[in-house]
């Protein structure tokens, strides 16, 4: 089963940002997917699932984005490596 989300933005916010509708639903959904990532609220695999790339793809653009991607804990690294 898969859900839509609607999205209000007002036309200056695209305008203002040099983007389409459809680059903006893309930026803000790759964001969502690296912020709920980093807080550990969805694996690795299941944000890459979502936007329709490779794991791998999504772990390089999630360090692209900057700051950090696991804490290193424990739980972390076995979380990732049961996804290999």
């Amino acid at each position: 089963m898969q859900a839509t989300i609607e999205l209000d933005c007002p036309e200056e916010m695209l305008l203002g940002l040099h983007v389409s509708a459809e680059e903006f639903r893309d930026e803000v959904k790759l964001r969502a997917a690296v912020a709920l990532f980093r807080e550990g609220r969805v694996s690795s695999g299941l944000a890459a699932r979502w936007l329709k790339m490779p794991r791998v793809k999504f772990l390089l653009l999630a360090m692209q984005e900057g700051g950090e991607l696991l804490a290193d804990t424990q739980d972390d690294f076995k979380r990732e490596l049961a996804l290999l």
